[in-house]
């Protein structure tokens, strides 16, 4: 998998969470790609004083990303 279609992969997780998070009030986008294996996000909105946040990123977050993109070891949530 090349780094553009890894890249577009994880937009398309995103984009599965994404209306989740707005009917919340907040949102996520991707900051970056390290080593083809770690993805760093950016929570938005109300989901950077969610007390849930933690689970939403393992539960939700992670669990998505590495459903289209299985090779991904770690996804970050960057303040």
């Amino acid at each position: 998998m090349t780094n553009e279609e890894l890249t577009l992969n994880i937009e398309k997780a995103l984009d599965e969470i994404r209306p989740f998070l707005n009917s919340d009030g907040g949102d996520i986008s991707l900051v970056s790609i390290e080593d083809e294996k770690h993805v760093k996000v950016r929570l938005q909105g109300a989901c950077t004083s969610c007390s849930l946040s933690i689970s939403t990123m393992k539960a939700g977050v992670e669990t998505t990303i590495k459903k289209y993109a299985p090779q991904i070891e770690t996804v970050e949530n960057i303040a």
